[in-house]
């Protein structure tokens, strides 16, 4: 899957307000995938952070992205578990993000997510296993 494809696809298959988070594919793999968030002051919550909701909508997509890659399209697909570490606060700046496939069975896929703040210190970790349809 090329990035041009991989853009179009996370356009059209996510929900409008996914869509809002205006995630933007970097590069694609048949492993692995970097996506970058745009920053935007919207995703803090009343204690000036961005807010965990954020962080899992970023990682639950950016594997969907990476695993769609691996199988050259898009097909249907469930996530069965997202387990997130919150390693430290993030206030600004655009996020890098890095989701990886571990393992690749018949019907389930392991992967882990790493997202990367403007510094390049890690922010969030995330492991993830879905179920292909």
């Amino acid at each position: 899957m090329e990035l041009v494809q991989a853009q179009k696809m996370l356009e059209e298959l996510v929900s409008p307000w996914v869509r809002q988070l205006n995630l933007q594919v970097e590069a694609v793999g048949s492993e692995q995938s970097e996506l970058r968030l745009p920053f935007d002051a919207a995703f803090k919550h009343g204690g000036g952070v961005i807010c965990g909701q954020v962080f899992m909508a970023v990682a639950d997509t950016a594997m969907v992205v990476a695993l769609s890659a691996a199988l050259g399209g898009f097909q249907p697909m469930t996530t069965v578990t997202l387990n997130t570490q919150f390693m430290r606060p993030v206030t600004d700046g655009d996020l890098r993000v890095i989701a990886r496939i571990l393992r690749r069975g018949k019907n389930l896929v392991f992967g882990e997510i790493e997202i990367f703040d403007a510094s390049g210190k890690m922010a969030v970790h995330a492991t993830t296993t879905y179920a292909l349809l």
